[in-house]
């Protein structure tokens, strides 16, 4: 293995975070929001995006665990609401 030699070749910093992570790289997002129920499970699924209530279009990720912070526009809708379930839709 003559004339051969190595070399190490560095790499600029790449940050290849989603976006809305923060910079400890851990991807929860900073808030959950509310969205149809009907439409969860095929952007889980497909990797479409879905409409918040606020108006946040986004990709469903993650699912929320007790006590995750709400986004508190998507709140406040929702409790604005009637009450009577998602309709389907």
């Amino acid at each position: 293995m003559d004339g051969v030699s190595t070399a190490t070749k560095t790499r600029p910093d790449v940050d290849t975070r989603p976006e809305g992570t923060d910079q400890t790289g851990d991807d929860t997002p900073k808030m959950f929001h509310y969205v149809r129920k009907s439409k969860i499970a095929e952007s889980a699924v497909m990797g479409t995006h879905v409409v918040a209530l606020c108006g946040e279009v986004f990709p469903v990720t993650r699912s929320p665990k007790p006590g995750s912070p709400v986004c508190p526009e998507c709140k406040r809708i929702y409790e604005s609401l009637p009450s009577g379930g998602d309709g389907g839709e």
